[in-house]
């Protein structure tokens, strides 16, 4: 299933790696349940190693999960960057991977790739841009 993301959103997805480099960016990915990412929100890298790694602040996490059981956008998936590999999923990302079906976009060398986090692993997904 093809992901439909606007350009705004790879706008600022590029912008936040730019941005943090040469520290990975993190972020949540927002919209509808039928796989329409309308908005990319950045948050902090709270790892104690944000440049080889990246964990989003849990306080972000939780807030945008309860804004979603109140009708907000929902919590497709996630973000961060590779600020000096490539744009697929690494050996760390595989193995803090929890096969939750969520979408995870990754930055690097100005290029944005989607992964979905499946339980048998990660798969790439097609990306379809919308105005916006």
């Amino acid at each position: 299933m093809a992901i439909t993301v606007t350009s705004g959103v790879l706008a600022t997805l590029l912008e936040e790696a730019t941005r943090v480099h040469p520290q990975e960016c993190c972020g949540l990915l927002l919209g509808l349940d039928d796989g329409e990412i309308l908005a990319a929100v950045p948050t902090a890298n709270v790892h104690p190693r944000p440049d080889r790694h990246f964990e989003i602040d849990p306080a972000a996490l939780i807030a945008a999960h309860r804004a979603a059981r109140v009708g907000g956008p929902a919590v497709l998936g996630y973000y961060h960057s590779h600020p000096t590999g490539r744009a697929e999923p690494s050996v760390t990302d595989r193995a803090a991977a929890s096969g939750d079906g969520r979408v995870w976009a990754i930055i690097a060398n100005l290029e944005v790739s989607l992964w979905r986090d499946e339980p048998g692993g990660f798969e790439p997904l097609p990306l379809r841009v919308a105005a916006g």
